[in-house]
Formats: C-alpha cells, sequence, structure tokens
C-alpha cells in the first residue's frame, strides 16, 4: 500500500478520534492506529524497494550510455582510419575524427550526468517522504502515550475521590449508628437508674 495512503488513513484516524474536552487530547481507536503503523511498516520497505528499481534503471541508463560512447567512439576510430588514408584530407580528417571522438564523449558524460541526476532527485524526494512520514508515526506513537498517561492519571484520581467519598459515608453511618444507639440505650439506663 501506498505509504501516502497510510499517513492520510492514520490522520483521518486521528480527526475521527474524540475530543476530551478542556485539553488538547483526542482519544483514537489504538488498534486502528497500530495497524496503520504496522502496514507502514510494511510499505517503507516497498519504498526501498522502488529506490532501488530506480538505482538498477540509472545502471541501465549508464551502462547504454557507456555502449553508445564506446559505439560513437568505434564508429569515429573507423571514420578516422577511412579519412587518414585518403593523402590528399588527412588533416581535415584527422581533426574531424577528433572532434566526433570528443563529442561523443561529452555526450556520453552528459547522459552520464543527468541520469545520475535523475535518480538523486528522486532518491532525495524519498527521503523527504521518509522523513515526513516517519515524523507523523512518531507524533502519532507520542500522542496516543500521552493520552494513555493521562487516561491513567484521570482513572487515579477518579478512583482516589471515590475511595474518599466512600471513607467518610462509611464514618458517617458509624457516627450516626453510634448516635442513635447512645440515643436508644439513654431512656434505658435512665429508667435503670430511677428504680
Amino acid at each position: 500500500m501506498d505509504i501516502q495512503h497510510l499517513v492520510d488513513h492514520l490522520e483521518d484516524l486521528i480527526d475521527e478520534g474524540r475530543h476530551v474536552p478542556f485539553s488538547k487530547f483526542t482519544l483514537i481507536d489504538e488498534e486502528r492506529a497500530l495497524e496503520v503503523i504496522d502496514q507502514m511498516r510494511i510499505s517503507v520497505p516497498e519504498q526501498i524497494e522502488k529506490a532501488a528499481r530506480l538505482i538498477n534503471q540509472r545502471d541501465r541508463l549508464l551502462a547504454q550510455a557507456n555502449e553508445e560512447a564506446s559505439r560513437m567512439v568505434e564508429l569515429a576510430q573507423e571514420r578516422s582510419q577511412e579519412l587518414t588514408q585518403r593523402d590528399a584530407i588527412v588533416q581535415t580528417a584527422q581533426n574531424r575524427a577528433s572532434n566526433i571522438i570528443d563529442q561523443a564523449r561529452n555526450e556520453a558524460q552528459q547522459i552520464r550526468a543527468d541520469a545520475d541526476d535523475y535518480v538523486l532527485n528522486v532518491l532525495k524526494e524519498l527521503e523527504g517522504q521518509l522523513i515526513r512520514n516517519l515524523t507523523v508515526v512518531r507524533n502519532g506513537i507520542t500522542k496516543i502515550m500521552e493520552q494513555r498517561e493521562a487516561s491513567e492519571t484521570r482513572l487515579q484520581a477518579l478512583y482516589e475521590q471515590a475511595t474518599s467519598e466512600i471513607e467518610a459515608a462509611t464514618h458517617e453511618i458509624v457516627k450516626a449508628g453510634v448516635e442513635a444507639e447512645v440515643k436508644a440505650t439513654a431512656p434505658a439506663n435512665a429508667e435503670t437508674n430511677a428504680d
């Protein structure tokens, strides 16, 4: 799957998440986010394989350029030999052959330079895309970890508050029970003392 599509999918997942009121946090489906990240891990090697194919293509272009340059040099040398066999135009033929050889070498160098520039540009673009994707993934992981920590903190605070309220309610119940018992035994004690 295309890495850019996976990044878009991860962004959609974050956009679909529920925003926690009064905070910058968003709750997202962790399982779906981890699935997208796993797919990214699979997709990145595909991008690297694509780069390798481009390098192979560059090598083929260089091989073709070298072959073409060699053929042109051979043609130039053959032409040069033909021209040098003619006495009347020996000097002209040598100059012309030299120019043809130089031109062939220049064209071969230009083909090599163009192929290198093309591959270099593609690899730089791929590198930039991979860095952007890695940043998105790292940000997503950080966000999920922050949300997880915030959720645990909120749960701990709720647990402590509930425990405190239960203790207070228990204290009030015990206190009310003791007071009721004291009131119930007070009239009985008063009657006993009167007797």
